[in-house]
């Protein structure tokens, strides 16, 4: 999941002081936008009313603040914290609009606009944290919080997560040490957009492409083929060329690059492309490796600042986790639970290829996807293209959005008349089981040249209530990147992607669901290491019968999944769980590593010998000189997640645990889905595991992660 680069407080929104200005007519983005909903016409905005509605937003806001700060009353709940809840609708629009589309089209004037606006945009949000006047109030009401008997739980809420944010970003500095912070903050916030936009760039990058002949793929299923020639054929057009139809394009882009590791007989190529891709940000304009010991060194200074030893300590504070000595026991107990059942797993896939290739075979990390994929098909009949058929995307869309009206009523309805960013992209209004309208969806499913890689989703404005306490509806948009039809052939998605498909749509309905009273308390806006408990809690249907019946289909014959079929998908869904979750694991250690220094990275740090030293407790392979995951990897250094990816794992043991809970009334069963729905709803108006107990009757253990994984029986 991605979120819009300013915080919370500096994205809020709907109620604004009046503003003189001449331009707001001719930019939506300042005015507000009379169409549907009041979606922005996307078609129409150019890079420059982006930056314009941006800077203005700022003003707008800048003069909300001052009106807060120089109010003669003393400071209430209302006049104080609600005001500052409800500042800044124009900028949370503008900034939305911008990150939002910029990274889903990869659109260089608009990748020009986010570098020039991002230095400004820190420098508002630290402006606005470290106002004195402003904080003196915010401090005054949260000290007298308990004396006034009108507040609710959720007004509390808010004033408490309000000042501690305040608190958090240096607020209690004073001195030389705001001025101090302010400096870090600006800098930080250029490393990080400096190392995001290196990763989109150098992805599609010539030199990170291998250009084949037909000979080159074999092992290479048609489908894939037709899609490595239609990418050849888009690129040689971009470039001015005469197609060549003996050509084929494959990219380090996941939708290209996984299935050549996965099919591909040609093991030198399989290196060849690992390479490429473990390269990336290693070298040439796009290096990331000083940026990367830059970010980490003035995040460690930053928390030096805030008194903290080391930056995870200061990241941490306000999580469930809330320390890094309870992340790294968290971590270290999944580490002795799967280290030997993922020793188990790839000895066997070793041993697997020796049978093939002889006995001095040694399995590399370009060569487990390839062996784990023929051992797999081999020990349980399955083979990822077995299921493709039975998941064409239109059926797909239907049957996880049927989801979500099989657990809680809502219902989707796909419109027209909303202008989009991209004509790919898909609109759907979202209703819930009395009919009424719950929010807007954007839907944008397919790999183009420029977009970002992965999948993620986001949202152009949150959920909240109006001073009348009627709803603000949410305007929620989901991005992947599927593979494009090729000519009239339907869209076969993969179970990989069906997962990530369900993934997402979890994050949109914590979106969509909403039924907060402030903007900061609503949706997503939650602790990270609880925020994905609702994406990854719809991924335990990808395996059920009962639900798979209801939409999957052959897309020829119409048939559902063969019984046996699905059978040996489901066994071979817990084959390669320990692998994986070392994996990830290994991702959780490296970020530690950088964010529990307590002394800077020197310019000559070695970042090879520091990564496999971090991750050397979880190690699956010996490292492979010149391919690293750090200087692309943009949760931790541009994307929000700096020490925090270990909250994948933690939400895992979540939605696991939370499942298990269907599982045993049912998995559909209206009771349980209405108390899952109550935490949906939820949003940070309370506690995460207070929200989590009231839910399941106890607190989570890590049981039903294991069992689903099939290490604990």
């Amino acid at each position: 999941m991605r979120k819009t680069i300013i915080n919370s407080l500096a994205a809020l929104s709907i109620m604004t002081i009046a503003s003189n200005v001449e331009c707001a007519a001719s930019n939506p983005l300042i005015s507000g936008s009379d169409a549907p909903y009041g979606t922005l016409p996307f078609s129409a905005l150019t890079a420059a009313d982006y930056e314009e509605g941006i800077k203005e937003g700022m003003k707008i806001q800048n003069q909300e603040i001052d009106a807060i700060c120089n109010q003669r009353s003393v400071p209430t709940f209302e006049n104080t914290i609600v005001a500052l809840d409800r500042s800044g609708e124009v900028l949370g629009r503008s900034v939305a609009a911008l990150s939002n589309v910029e990274h889903a089209t990869g659109d260089e004037s608009l990748m020009e606009a986010m570098a020039k606006v991002t230095p400004l945009l820190s420098e508002h949000e630290t402006n606005i944290m470290l106002n004195e006047r402003l904080w003196d109030r915010i401090k005054q009401v949260y000290d007298h919080m308990n004396d006034d008997p009108s507040l609710t739980n959720q007004d509390k809420r808010l004033i408490e997560k309000t000042y501690k944010s305040f608190e958090h970003s240096g607020a209690n500095l004073k001195g030389a040490d705001r001025e101090k912070f302010r400096k870090l903050s600006a800098e930080l916030s250029d490393l990080n957009i400096k190392f995001a936009q290196n990763v989109t760039n150098d992805m599609k990058d010539p030199a990170r492409r291998l250009w084949l002949k037909e000979s080159d793929l074999t092992g290479i299923p048609a489908s894939i083929k037709q899609a490595y020639r239609a990418a050849a054929s888009e690129a040689l057009a971009e470039e001015g060329k005469v197609d060549d139809e003996s050509m084929y394009l494959v990219t380090i882009f996941r939708p290209s690059y996984s299935p050549f590791m996965t099919y591909s007989d040609r093991r030198d190529l399989r290196e060849k492309l690992y390479k490429l891709y473990g390269s990336t940000n290693t070298d040439g304009k796009y290096n990331n490796v000083q940026v990367l010991k830059d970010i980490t060194n003035v995040r460690l200074e930053l928390a030096n600042l805030m008194g903290k030893k080391n930056y995870a300590e200061y990241a941490l504070e306000n999580t469930m986790a809330q320390t890094p000595e309870t992340v790294m026991s968290f971590l270290e107990d999944l580490r002795a639970a799967y280290t030997e059942p993922m020793r188990k797993e790839v000895a066997e896939i070793q041993d697997f290829a020796r049978q093939k290739e002889g006995a001095d075979f040694t399995l590399m990390p370009w060569d487990y996807s390839y062996w784990f994929d023929k051992l797999k098909n081999e020990r349980y009949s399955f083979n990822d293209e077995d299921l493709k058929p039975y998941f064409e995307l239109n059926r797909t869309i239907d049957g996880v959005f049927g989801l979500a009206t099989k657990l809680y009523g809502y219902k989707f309805k796909e419109v027209a008349n909303i202008d989009k960013y991209h004509q790919d992209v898909r609109v759907y209004e979202v209703y819930k089981k009395d009919g009424e309208l719950l929010g807007l969806l954007y839907a944008d499913f397919f790999y183009r040249a420029g977009k970002a890689p992965g999948a993620w989703m986001t949202e152009y404005r949150a959920e909240r209530k109006d001073d009348d306490g009627k709803k603000i509806l949410p305007i929620i948009s989901i991005v992947c990147n599927f593979s494009k039809p090729v000519g009239n052939e339907a869209v076969l998605l993969n179970a990989d992607e069906v997962e990530t498909f369900l993934h997402e749509f979890g994050h949109a309905l914590h979106g969509l669901s909403s039924e907060a009273k402030y903007e900061s308390l609503s949706g997503t806006n939650v602790e990270h290491d609880f925020v994905e408990l609702f994406s990854q809690f719809n991924e335990n249907y990808l395996t059920e019968k009962e639900y798979l019946d209801g939409f999957a289909r052959h897309y020829k014959t119409g048939k559902k999944i063969p019984a046996d079929l699905l059978a040996n998908f489901i066994k071979s869904s817990q084959f390669g769980a320990a692998y994986a979750t070392m994996r990830q694991l290994g991702f959780g250690y490296l970020d530690m590593a950088y964010h529990t220094l307590e002394e800077p990275l020197r310019a000559s740090s070695d970042i090879e010998l520091f990564e496999a030293t971090a991750q050397a407790p979880v190690k699956i392979f010996e490292p492979v000189e010149g391919s690293i995951t750090s200087s692309s990897f943009g949760h931790i250094f541009s994307g929000g997640y700096a020490a925090g990816y270990y909250g994948y794992k933690w939400s895992e043991e979540l939605d696991a645990d939370a499942f298990k809970a269907f599982k045993e009334t049912g998995i559909f069963n209206p009771k349980t889905a209405a108390k899952f729905l109550k935490m949906l709803q939820s949003g940070d108006t309370e506690a995460p595991m207070d929200l989590y107990i009231e839910f399941r009757g106890k607190k989570p253990t890590v049981d039903a992660l294991l069992e689903r994984d099939g290490i604990k029986k």
